[in-house]
């Protein structure tokens, strides 16, 4: 096994591929959305997964394709590099508004032309009243719709920009190739009884899939028969050989399973590709590629057939092809997705079936390649168990110094039993893999959406508690509560008020996210994902209607640290030792903290309430409690898949909530935390900003005290580290000691590092044109720093530094 990572520098086909792919600004490209909205007006009276496969179809024959000069590994999703199809089926309405102002974005801008507009503007007109979000909208009760809107609740990204967090069966597609799953579509269509409505529905799904294997087979073979054209016109001879390889590799894999490793990673990447032209979901992921392709690289090395060179230069060229991959979203979502994150997922480490360590030779390669190439994508993940190789570990540091946020961490000692506990055979529980940010999946065994179904603003809710469950915000009270704090005589009084709003509100998030599946499941059926996933086909069921083997699904919950803060900082200063009056914390939150007086109760409540992330029981069991309210209480409700064939169909929580804390925060009023109102809320399950005054240890027992057994969508642990913590080689012992006591002791489920300094990330935003390359971890994800909206730049810039002193 390699033991050390070997090289630091990149070929220079690698570098001018990579400058190519990040010199370009990003862009909007119409060609998906004129093909599918074609296909939809010449067949409107077909069913409409018949008409997402011909559009399908349609769009992967008559797409603009292109080979870029020295590129190993082919493939593009839309016309040109970075620009971002429209999925005119899910939301377009917004485009008519924003396009003007879609290159004046604070954050996460895109250039679109004139004549592009005037296309959209056309396509729109179409598409008015029959989108996804239209449909999702009128399936949702009056109350339901208000919620939504008042930012409450918010599920405007399931609606517009689409649904996956997934990870197919990688295994099976590397085993059988495309024309595998032809056989077995036609072995199950045979079988179908069109008597039945059930058969009819088969039979459409069948069709489906027929029709969209095949246009993907077509696709594939197009970059054959372009290949080919290039190599025999080309006069380099090792170019023209790379063509001819590049040919050859498309003419084996459009129809048989692949023969070698660059075989098969081609097949990956093709996969992952049209995945995402099919869908406008994101966090499509690669699951454990270190596994599913090693036994080609190992059998290739083996022979001699491949180096460990040209397979990192394999990688190296994926990695810049995933960046090319874009996505546009309405800007009410964006903020929820700060720094156009794609979320492509891959995972190495972690145990093998048999419980041993599963870190091989691709799996230093891979961490090797993400290292030099130093991208936002993929978005790699280390899954660590007790036994892991130190070695491997030791140069999971040397990449986490490189500062670009990667890897991060899962921890396979608390995933795996929790995984155990909800029911999946252990098999799959030891085959998980990271999907999107952090959240978790086994991958080809699970349905859409392990995580980020809705969001639920946890803050909104506990200020309704405090008045009788009226929201200040929008003036209207959507659960009448159990009085106004000022006649809560004791702090029981407020906690009951909490468990009554949060129940209620955890509710309705369940009747959001059903309204939501329902219109996703009748209106946008994918279908290549729900071939690449396990008892789709024998089914003859897509994923949203139950064909996979697993459905468990999880929102995220934003502002847990305020709220635990807020409770400790009432309990303590205001019901036990009365620092502070009723009277006064109300006034004092309801005018912002402003004037000598109102500044002086927000000291108290900064400096002499106990903080969430400094190992306080006090704080940190509150939180624990008042988490689990709403936990127990999504415990009792199923998804849409219930009774329809998955194994589970239940709810769980998760915090892995992205950029949300800023534009969740934009919307909460001044807390009895002393967080001023309209400011970030805390993010993912980690402290508020400069709370955490104990150290990175301090942080993992505070941490590790959430239910975390119980919050399977994901427990998300930021850490900032100053450059200088990990220079030495000690250093990076140290922390690698300190992960294995949090993952190993501690149970914690993740952490992810930055690894820059304050005075870097100020002089960024401040000169962002020298910044160009630089890279922070956001949340479960790495973005470009200066591609970042000024809200969330502040954010990351007032996140706590750590030291390793200790």
């Amino acid at each position: 096994m390699q033991t050390e990572i070997k090289s630091t520098q990149v070929t220079q086909r690698i570098a001018n591929l990579r400058e190519k792919v990040m010199s370009i600004k990003p862009s909007v490209c119409t060609e998906r959305a004129k093909f599918y909205t074609q296909v939809y007006q010449d067949n409107e009276d077909q069913p409409v997964i018949i008409k997402r496969a011909l559009a399908l179809e349609k769009t992967l024959k008559e797409m603009t394709i292109f080979i870029d000069d020295g590129e190993l590994i082919v493939g593009n999703q839309s016309s040109q590099h970075r620009a971002a199809p429209i999925f005119p089926e899910y939301a377009v309405d917004w485009l008519p508004n924003e396009m003007d102002e879609l290159d004046k974005r604070p954050g996460d801008a895109f250039f679109i032309t004139d004549e592009h507009k005037k296309e959209l503007n056309e396509i729109a007109k179409w598409w008015k009243g029959k989108v996804l979000w239209d449909r999702g909208r009128a399936l949702m009760s009056q109350e339901l719709r208000d919620l939504q809107d008042s930012a409450i609740i918010k599920a405007t990204g399931n609606l517009t920009s689409g649904d996956a967090h997934i990870a197919v069966d990688f295994y099976k597609i590397l085993k059988i190739g495309l024309k595998g799953y032809l056989e077995e579509i036609r072995h199950y269509h045979k079988k179908t009884d069109r008597t039945k409505l059930e058969g009819v529905k088969k039979d459409h799904f069948y069709n489906a899939l027929t029709i969209s294997i095949k246009a993907f087979q077509s696709f594939i073979k197009r970059y054959h028969y372009l290949a080919t054209s290039m190599f025999l016109l080309e006069a380099d001879e090792k170019k023209s050989e790379e063509l001819k390889k590049i040919a050859e590799n498309c003419a084996v894999i459009a129809e048989n399973p692949p023969t070698d490793f660059y075989q098969a990673l081609q097949l990956t990447y093709f996969v992952q590709l049209v995945l995402q032209i099919e869908s406008n979901g994101h966090s499509v992921s690669l699951g454990r590629m270190d596994q599913y392709l090693f036994p080609f690289y190992y059998h290739d090395k083996m022979t001699g057939k491949i180096t460990e060179e040209f397979t990192s230069e394999l990688l190296e060229n994926t990695w810049i092809k995933l960046l090319s991959i874009n996505k546009i979203r309405p800007w009410s979502h964006t903020r929820f997705s700060a720094g156009g994150p794609l979320y492509q997922n891959v995972t190495i480490g972690g145990q093998t079936t048999e419980g041993k360590d599963a870190v091989n030779e691709l799996s230093f390669l891979i961490l090797d390649s993400v290292g030099k190439m130093k991208l936002t994508q993929p978005n790699l993940s280390v899954r660590f168990h007790k036994n892991i190789n130190q070695t491997f570990m030791m140069e999971c540091m040397r990449i986490i110094e490189k500062g670009f946020g990667m890897p991060s961490f899962n921890n396979d000692e608390i995933v795996i039993p929790g995984l155990l506990n909800l029911g999946v055979e252990e098999e799959d529980a030891m085959n998980y893999s990271a999907i999107g940010c952090i959240e978790i999946a086994v991958p080809g065994k699970w349905g859409y959406r392990c995580t980020g179904m809705s969001f639920l603003n946890f803050m909104r809710v506990f200020l309704a508690s405090m008045y009788d469950g009226l929201d200040q915000q929008t003036g209207k009270t959507f659960c009448k509560g159990t009085g106004n704090f000022l006649d809560f005589e004791t702090f029981d009084d407020l906690y009951k008020a909490w468990q009554h709003q949060v129940k209620f509100y955890a509710k309705k998030t369940i009747e959001i996210d059903t309204a939501v599946d329902t219109a996703l499941e009748e209106n946008v059926p994918d279908i290549l994902c729900s071939a690449f996933v396990d008892r789709c086909i024998p089914r003859g069921k897509t994923i949203k209607e139950g064909g996979s083997k697993y459905d468990f699904v999880s929102g995220l919950q934003v502002g847990i640290a305020n709220l635990g803060n807020s409770l400790a900082a009432i309990k303590k200063l205001v019901f036990e030792e009365k620092r502070i009056s009723k009277e006064q914390l109300l006034h004092a939150i309801e005018t912002n903290f402003e004037g000598i007086e109102g500044e002086k109760t927000r000291q108290l409540l900064l400096n002499f309430a106990p903080k969430y992330g400094n190992d306080d029981d006090y704080v940190d069991i509150l939180l624990k409690d008042a988490y689990l309210e709403f936990i127990e209480e999504i415990e009792k409700y199923h998804t849409t898949r219930y009774n329809r064939g998955p194994i589970g169909c239940r709810y769980y929580a998760g915090t892995s909530s992205i950029s949300a804390n800023v534009p969740n925060g934009a919307v909460v009023p001044a807390t009895p935390d002393g967080r001023k109102a309209f400011t970030p809320v805390a993010e993912g399950s980690s402290p508020s900003s400069g709370t955490d005054i104990l150290g990175p240890t301090a942080v993992f027992k505070s941490v590790a005290k959430l239910p975390t057994e119980k919050i399977m969508g994901g427990v998300l642990l930021n850490q900032k580290l100053s450059p200088t913590t990990i220079q030495k080689d000690t250093d990076k012992e140290k922390l690698i000691s300190v992960i294995r006591t949090f993952f190993t002791d501690l149970k914690g489920w993740h952490v992810q590092y930055n690894i820059v300094s304050r005075e870097t990330l100020v002089a960024a935003k401040k000169n962002p044109e020298k910044y160009r390359d630089l890279i922070v971890r956001v949340a479960g994800y790495s973005a470009f720093f200066t591609t970042l909206s000024p809200d969330t730049q502040d954010d990351i810039i007032a996140r706590t530094e750590h030291s390793l002193n200790f």
